[in-house]
């Protein structure tokens, strides 16, 4: 039985501020940590925090937290601002938890699949190296290590490329008649943020439900493709005929992940491919 759990996620931007609402409407109450808590979906108890401060925020919940989600997003794109974002602002948190005297069932610290350094179009699960050279991948497998041995149970999610609406760069890019190679093909990874979100709702009731979780999972829909492929069909959907006269975009890195292991679980993505999430997007 899951009902009546305490849920806190730490950094509930879009991914969270989903997550939680659909955790509200199975009876969870869920507290979402930000610095704008105006903008907090409906049903969320508001925690106003930046998770740059040491100190502990002054609204933070009293009672037992059942769960804790560390989704925070970096909001300055470089060395500094990731180790402030993923690995400072994780620490911070987990000091406020131990200063309450809080201790959660679980953490599940939202990572990415840019800890690999695949570039060769390999097939990626959760035991394949994650050894990506940019200081983005060191630094978030710096966070992952963090979650995973600050003494409390742990599993690391890493979200592939997270798109939905809000999020439709790939879509601008392909009406203004993006270019992409098609030789190698550049595998991309994506996965839908209702998806995600769903996917954090699910590992959080599967643990409350007696299920033993595994320490990392990898979020991505059931199709990996070639990012040639995913142009071409969105510029058909878009009736898109001309090209950009700009050169030919090379994006490094082409890898394909594998969602096997949350698969096992019994979840599966309410948007299995591209196809059916970019038609969700174009519908609205």
């Amino acid at each position: 039985m899951t009902l009546g759990k305490t849920l806190l996620i730490a950094g509930c931007g879009d991914v969270g501020g989903r997550l939680g609402q659909q955790l509200n409407t199975v009876g969870w109450t869920v507290y979402g940590l930000r610095r704008s808590v105006a903008l907090l979906p409906e049903g969320i108890r508001p925690v106003a925090a930046d998770l740059h401060d040491e100190a502990c925020p002054a609204g933070w919940p009293s009672e037992a937290l059942d769960y804790l989600v560390y989704c925070a997003a970096a909001t300055e794109h470089d060395e500094a601002g990731y180790r402030a974002a993923y690995v400072d602002g994780l620490r911070h948190v987990l000091g406020w938890l131990a200063q309450q005297g809080q201790r959660p069932k679980r953490l599940l610290f939202v990572s990415s699949s840019g800890v690999y350094g695949q570039q060769l179009g390999e097939w990626i699960d959760e035991t394949s190296p994650a050894e990506a050279e940019s200081y983005s991948g060191r630094i978030m497998r710096e966070a992952e290590q963090l979650a995973l041995h600050c003494g409390l149970p742990a599993s690391v999610v890493r979200l592939t490329g997270i798109y939905g609406p809000g999020r439709e760069w790939l879509l601008k890019q392909v009406r203004q008649g993006y270019r992409v190679v098609s030789e190698p093909p550049l595998y991309g990874n994506r996965i839908h943020v209702d998806d995600a979100a769903g996917l954090l709702a699910y590992l959080l009731q599967a643990d409350a439900g007696g299920v033993l979780l595994e320490d990392c999972y990898i979020g991505v829909d059931n199709q990996p493709a070639p990012l040639h492929e995913v142009v071409a069909w969105l510029r058909e959907q878009l009736d898109v005929s001309h090209w950009s006269e700009q050169s030919t975009v090379r994006r490094s890195g082409s890898k394909r992940c594998s969602n096997a292991r949350a698969r096992a679980l019994g979840w599966a993505p309410h948007y299995p491919s591209y196809r059916e999430g970019y038609r969700a997007i174009l519908a609205q």
